[in-house]
């Protein structure tokens, strides 16, 4: 078998790419980095770029499986780097589709033009998992709540105001990127299985409580001030619509993530 990997440089390929090469399994990574990669420990490198539709042929020819995990700050890209890569797939006959998705995508309701503009992720997400449930392709699905380094991002650029605004009863649940990669290579190499139980981390925290903890952990003193977010989808998640109590995994805390990273944090 052998396994293509999206995105396989960034946050979650990367450790998707290393469970691969555990289990001894032959590995592409599709990157759009210029400078070229050599191959390394049964890891071959190819450039291209899914949203313009470069190399993805040549990336996808010859593959038993895809893992998708490229991402883009551009929403409309994923879209189009979606559909490129099932038509590629497609074309020379890839035999499963395996992708990362959000928990509670569908449970988070965006009809609401704010709640378009603060929650519209979850509206693409659904958005991208139908066009794989609908691609014609074997799939599997694996949906994930917030990663630790997407929480850590978030509250690093807060944490630059004089005053931080936090937003009041939001509750989170996030995961490890090294334990979604797991699920997603035990799904790689398993049959398609379409949409997988859902993954999330060890502990749910409030907004608020990752922040606090994040300004212990940086030694960090600032006001917060809490805002409260109106709209049915910031009800949604405050009423718990992106946890997985029943899919928590793992050992690694937010508090121990932290403390990864170099920053020493006590628990929230």
């Amino acid at each position: 078998m052998e396994v293509l990997v999206t995105g396989g440089t960034g946050r979650i390929g990367t450790p998707v790419v290393q469970q691969l090469q555990a289990r001894g399994t032959k590995v592409r990574v599709l990157t759009r980095g210029r400078r070229r990669r050599e191959a390394l420990d049964g890891v071959r490198y190819l450039t291209g770029d899914l949203a313009k539709d470069e190399g993805v042929r040549d990336a996808v020819d010859g593959v038993d499986v895809v893992v998708h995990c490229a991402a883009s700050i551009r929403w409309g890209a994923n879209r189009s780097q979606l559909e490129n890569l099932i038509r590629a797939a497609k074309d020379v006959g890839v035999r499963h589709l395996v992708s990362v998705s959000v928990v509670g995508a569908d449970r988070v309701p965006t009809a609401g033009r704010l709640d378009r503009v603060l929650f519209g992720y979850f509206r693409l997400m659904v958005e991208l998992e139908k066009t794989v449930s609908d691609s014609g392709l074997a799939w599997s699905i694996q949906r994930a709540t917030q990663f630790y380094e997407a929480i850590l991002l978030i509250a690093e650029q807060i944490a630059k105001l004089p005053v931080l605004p936090v937003p009041t009863g939001l509750r989170f649940q996030p995961v490890d990127t090294r334990d979604v990669a797991i699920q997603l290579v035990e799904l790689a190499l398993g049959e398609p299985a379409g949409l997988a139980p859902d993954v999330a981390g060890p502990r749910t925290y409030t907004m608020e409580e990752l922040i606090r903890s994040y300004l212990r952990a940086a030694h960090k003193r600032r006001p917060i001030l809490p805002i409260a977010i109106p709209g049915k989808a910031a009800r949604a998640v405050r009423d718990g619509a992106i946890l997985a109590p029943g899919g928590a995994m793992g050992q690694r805390t937010w508090e121990a993530f932290l403390a990864e990273r170099g920053l020493r944090a006590s628990a929230a």
